[in-house]
């Protein structure tokens, strides 16, 4: 007898990291020609903390600690969407603790970039300009409250 898990459908959670450096904060170049915040799915046995600092490392080379909560946002509010399913971003204020860009099968270059460079070919999936000035916002006042939909 085959047994078949049915439950209710729930969104996925997506993390993505601020990162500053000199008052800039670090975006990475994914291999389709786009600019994001690094970030990804949050695996399973994954934390929220303990999934931005792992993406961190894959796509950066990167050590981090996860600081702050700068938000927790409905993806359809925010970003273009493309998939059937829900997705809630979650963005986390990192500080940098180390390391040196790798490149890997995801990301082929990093840059740090003040609030008037914000790259135009923003992956708008992922983040869009207004979520990356929102944390510029939440850099430049560490006391603001964490934002949330």
């Amino acid at each position: 007898m085959q047994s078949v898990f049915k439950a209710y459908q729930t969104p996925k959670v997506d993390t993505r990291a601020a990162i500053f450096v000199d008052g800039k904060i670090l975006l990475v170049h994914e291999n389709n020609g786009t600019w994001s915040l690094p970030g990804g799915w949050c695996d399973v046995d994954q934390s929220v903390a303990t999934n931005t600092v792992k993406e961190v490392k894959e796509e950066t080379g990167f050590a981090v600690s996860a600081e702050k909560l700068i938000a927790v946002q409905d993806w359809r509010k925010h970003n273009v969407t493309n998939y059937a399913y829900g997705v809630v971003k979650v963005f986390v204020m990192c500080k940098y603790d180390g390391g040196k860009f790798q490149e890997n099968i995801e990301t082929t270059e990093i840059a740090f970039f003040d609030e008037n460079s914000i790259p135009e070919n923003l992956a708008v999936e992922k983040c869009t300009r207004e979520q990356i000035l929102m944390c510029f916002k939440s850099f430049n006042h560490p006391d603001s409250p964490t934002l949330f939909d």
